[in-house]
């Protein structure tokens, strides 16, 4: 019987040491590991926002007597956990340069692998302990090929369609190895980029980081951008209460975007109708004048609809000097700026601020996926009498999935544990999936006999595809 003490809301706190030949060592601060999915690592910053001086000392210290005792000669990281009293305690020594060793670098401005290069040729370290500084604050965002609404991260495949890192932004470092174009498969780890941003103090690391994921370009596969934007903003993560159970606890029910205010709201209406009319003004251009009579050249008022999240906002619209002012129930917003389809990113203002909006679909008809505030929501835009007619369609019957074992992500099959004519029970595991350095375990939903196995141990599936189907 094997008997390890329990710690409540544990942080996962890591020391990035180095260590030469000669006997030298360093410890180059902490960084702050704990916002976790499955026990990985999604977010990273540096320092930490819990520790004290005394805390960070002692850790540092403990880390390279730990590189000393087993003759270690490298850049190398200790990780521990870290309860509420600031109480440490060993997990293990990562005997190699970790992911998320840019933060790192940002604070102290050590290269850590050209560090790393030297001591393998032999030289001693360049810096004294004295030498390193905890120079503001750097966060990281590893930026996935996975939906974040199925488990905080279920893998995706796909080729990317468009794909823009934000380096254009001041301080802000992507570290990546795919390009337009690249394709991401069952084989490897799902991760697109390690994306680092850099502020004199958090607030202000995390501002650079919310504009980068809002500026990030990711079409042709589903990415978890959105979990990343949501949890920078969540109130908890801001005031730097954080645990290794942070995603649980704050989204007990699993992550479902991010939800939006009325204001919110409002502000997406307007937003959206702009968007809507440049649209229809486009295609006047380009397709038949009289084809589009909304933007007839004379019309500069407009009477609109949307609806997201089956909530209907009507807007009154007016065009103005480069933009349109939107009146919702009496609130009145200004939209202006770049508007063109040139690009999915449209770098805008709303009453003078700021806002990033990505047109991630365009369906014709009105109808738009806008990514706003990092979660996609489907939208539609319609003038009076469509919304009206709009009441009398039929909306889609939901189909009952219950009797299905489906694949929630391509990957390969690792077992089969049923075959057809055998009973099963409610939540019992009945295959084993493969994908991206993961085993999923796929369950039946309800208590049945199995009416047909569609395939076998070894073989791919692509995600929806039918594994099991009950009678």
């Amino acid at each position: 019987m094997l008997i390890e003490k329990y710690i409540e809301h544990p942080r996962h706190i890591e020391i990035q040491v180095l260590c030469d030949k000669h006997g030298n060592s360093l410890w180059l601060n902490e960084r702050e590991c704990s916002i976790q999915r499955r026990n990985q690592k999604v977010i990273e910053e540096a320092p930490s926002v819990f520790l004290d001086s005394a805390t960070r000392q002692a850790m540092g210290e403990q880390a390279c007597r730990l590189a000393h005792a087993v003759g270690y000669d490298s850049a190398g990281t200790v990780e521990f956990l870290v309860d509420k009293n600031k109480n440490f305690y060993f997990l293990e020594m990562n005997t190699r340069l970790q992911v998320e060793h840019p933060i790192t670098e940002m604070i102290t401005g050590v290269d850590i692998v050209h560090q790393m290069l030297r001591v393998a040729h032999g030289h001693p370290l360049l810096h004294k302990q004295s030498d390193i500084p905890v120079d503001g604050w750097a966060i990281e965002c590893r930026v996935y090929a996975e939906d974040p609404y199925k488990s905080f991260g279920m893998p995706s495949i796909g080729r990317l369609s468009r794909y823009v890192e934000p380096t254009h932004l001041s301080n802000t470092r992507c570290d990546s190895g795919i390009m337009e174009g690249s394709e991401i498969s069952i084989y490897y780890d799902p991760m697109i980029c390690k994306l680092v941003t850099y502020g004199r103090d958090r607030q202000s690391a995390m501002d650079t980081m919310i504009t980068a994921l809002d500026s990030y370009v990711i079409k042709g596969v589903t990415h978890n951008i959105p979990l990343l934007r949501d949890i920078l903003t969540e109130e908890r993560f801001v005031r730097g209460d954080i645990s290794t159970n942070f995603l649980p606890e704050v989204f007990p029910d699993g992550f479902k975007g991010k939800q939006l205010n009325i204001r919110q709201s409002q502000e997406l209406t307007a937003l959206a109708c702009a968007v809507y009319l440049k649209d229809q003004q486009r295609s006047r251009t380009f397709i038949n004048q009289k084809r589009i009579p909304l933007v007839a050249s004379s019309k500069n008022t407009w009477s609109l609809n949307t609806l997201i999240n089956k909530v209907r906002f009507h807007a009154q619209v007016t065009k103005i000097q480069d933009g349109y002012k939107v009146v919702i129930a009496g609130d009145v917003f200004e939209v202006k700026g770049n508007l063109s389809f040139t690009s999915p990113l449209m770098d805008l203002t709303l009453n003078g601020e700021q806002r990033l909006l990505q047109i991630n679909q365009r369906h014709g008809g009105g109808k738009y996926d806008l990514r706003f505030h990092g979660t996609v929501y489907p939208v539609k835009v319609l003038d009076d009498l469509a919304f009206e007619l709009s009441q009398y369609m039929l909306e889609k019957k939901v189909v009952d999935t219950s009797t299905l074992v489906m694949a929630p992500m391509p990957g390969m099959l690792r077992g089969v544990n049923v075959a057809a004519g055998d009973m099963v029970a409610e939540h019992q595991e009945v295959c084993v999936l493969e994908a991206m350095k993961m085993q999923n375990s796929l369950v039946s939903a309800k208590v049945g006999k199995v009416k047909k196995v569609y395939f076998k141990t070894g073989e791919t599936v692509n995600e929806g595809d039918i594994i099991v189907e009950l009678e």
